[in-house]
């Protein structure tokens, strides 16, 4: 190591940026979520489970979207069927 270092063109921040479209938070999750996504990634041989568990909420948003279109379609077919049943009969 030198005994001195110039720090006069240092810039502060991040070694590395960001990614654009990412927000870097603090979030407190439990440990057994964290572990379970470190072991798929361990199993994996490699990768980044914070881009797994970013996965994972992505489809759990996709997941609710959908059941919502389906429940809404199905209200829908239910009640033409009802209206045409009541008016049949």
């Amino acid at each position: 190591m030198k005994k001195q270092y110039d720090f006069s063109k240092a810039r502060r921040g991040p070694v590395v940026p960001h990614a654009p479209g990412k927000t870097r938070i603090t979030i407190r999750l439990d440990n057994d979520m964290i572990e379970h996504f470190q072991a798929i990634i361990d199993r994996a041989g490699g990768g980044n489970y914070q881009t797994l568990i970013n996965g994972a909420l992505r489809e759990h948003i996709r997941g609710a979207r959908l059941e919502a279109v389906l429940r809404r379609t199905i209200r829908q077919e239910v009640r033409a069927a009802a209206e045409s049943l009541s008016k049949a009969g």
